[in-house]
């Protein structure tokens, strides 16, 4: 046998040491020869040694005839191996890169299959990394993305691993050989409209002919980049760590950070701190569209910039710097009857409403502000809701979002906003859930 192919196993049971003890391994399972060697290697380790219980997941895209076939062939491996499989049919969007559509809805589709601690394998090996270095490189990328792939990362509840990032495609193809193995070969992997198609077939192939050792020297050059990331991260935690003080508003829900903290920052570690915070919610813009930080940083007092990302837009307000998404960016609308103020009402892409306490009389109603609205206070009079809500230091972007009680023509309460939510020592309250 091989003496690469013997050192597999071994190589591989040493980089899930630290994972033994998780509740379920997966594997994403497409049926091709990465995929089918991980997972014979982990069913046959499975046979010698105390593992977690072993699952399979396959997802089909549709996205070709053939594809079709490939769910009932994954299932005949698995059979075999007597590991359980699931097929999951997903959804691709249309977008400008099918490539990246397809990715996102296959890592979503395995993000609501983890439980907690659970651990996804997939099988990208060195080949792979050393490909999405040189693609990401060609595209300009900075450290973060010259970073390439991790080997490990969060994913959904639980944890995606890639222990295969230290082997060569070729020990996985002569173990799948030594152990006649079959596997599906994908025909768009030959289709070199796909830029890492094309880095495959024709850039590393002259690539080797006259560095023979660029794989691994490149795969290298990634880890050294991750250890530098790793160093940035940790920047960033210093830096962010007093940016994250309590607000009066963390009651939105919504992520934020203190201006001032930015502002004795170097431009480089302004990035870099924002860059770490914003990676979990969007997907990040180059260097040519940091340009809108520096105009959301640098507006006049007063003024009320945003700065549009991909997933959602940061907003800046009282202070602070507010991440909106989702039904943040949506304005709610409706002007909704309340017919039993016992039960929670649902505020269309607003959160919900509850009332606690002894309902006031007469028939409630729940609106939106439009502008001029009073509002009686306690030892005040009426004052102007406007007015009411500045000395409140209520950010601009929640006005239209608050919640207005109203009987009749009367504004009674104003929900989330404490002094205005409710009669003082009144027999009720307003409370208002805003939107996840």
């Amino acid at each position: 046998m091989n003496q690469s192919a013997m050192d597999l196993p071994a190589k591989l049971l040493l980089n899930l040491a630290p994972w033994r003890t998780a509740p379920i391994w997966h594997v994403a399972f497409s049926g091709g020869l990465d995929s089918t060697v991980l997972l014979h290697l982990l069913a046959q380790l499975a046979h010698t040694h105390s593992l977690p219980r072993l699952t399979a997941i396959h997802v089909h895209h549709g996205l070709q005839s053939v594809a079709d076939a490939w769910p009932p062939h994954c299932q005949a491996v698995c059979d075999a191996l007597g590991v359980p499989l699931r097929v999951i049919h997903v959804q691709v969007k249309a977008g400008a890169s099918l490539e990246r559509a397809a990715r996102e809805a296959r890592y979503a589709a395995f993000a609501q299959s983890l439980g907690s601690n659970e651990v996804l394998f997939t099988a990208q090996h060195r080949d792979d990394q050393a490909e999405t270095l040189l693609f990401r490189l060609l595209r300009g990328a900075g450290v973060r993305g010259l970073s390439a792939m991790p080997p490990q990362r969060a994913l959904g509840q639980g944890q995606l691993l890639r222990p295969l990032l230290d082997v060569s495609r070729a020990e996985l193809a002569a173990y799948a050989r030594e152990h006649g193995l079959c596997w599906i070969d994908d025909p768009s992997n030959q289709d070199q409209q796909f830029s890492r198609n094309y880095l495959r077939q024709e850039i590393f192939p002259a690539l080797l002919q006259r560095w023979p050792q660029a794989v691994a020297t490149m795969a290298r050059s990634a880890a050294h980049v991750q250890e530098a990331q790793g160093l940035l991260d940790e920047l960033a935690l210093m830096d962010l760590q007093t940016a994250r003080a309590a607000c009066a508003f963390d009651w939105l829900g919504l992520p934020s950070l203190e201006m001032a903290a930015f502002i004795g920052l170097s431009p480089a570690r302004q990035r870099n701190a924002l860059s770490h915070w914003l990676a979990p919610m969007t997907r990040l813009p180059d260097s040519d569209h940091w340009a809108g930080w520096e105009s959301l940083r640098d507006a006049a007092p007063g003024r009320h910039p945003r700065w549009r990302l991909a997933d959602g837009e940061l907003q800046r307000a009282g202070g602070r710097l507010w991440w909106l998404a989702g039904a943040w960016l949506r304005e709610p609308v409706g002007d909704l009857g309340w017919a039993d103020p016992r039960q929670a009402l649902a505020l269309p892409d607003n959160g919900c409403l509850a009332l606690t306490g002894t309902a006031p009389d007469g028939r409630l109603r729940v609106r939106y502000r439009q502008g001029g609205e009073v509002m009686a206070v306690v030892g005040r009079g009426h004052r102007d809701l406007k007015r009411l809500l500045n000395e409140r230091g209520v950010p601009g972007f929640a006005r239209g979002r608050l919640p207005l009680l109203y009987r009749g023509g009367e504004l009674l309460a104003v929900g989330g906003v404490p002094g205005l939510d409710g009669a003082a020592d009144g027999p009720w309250q307003l409370r208002w859930q805003p939107p996840a």
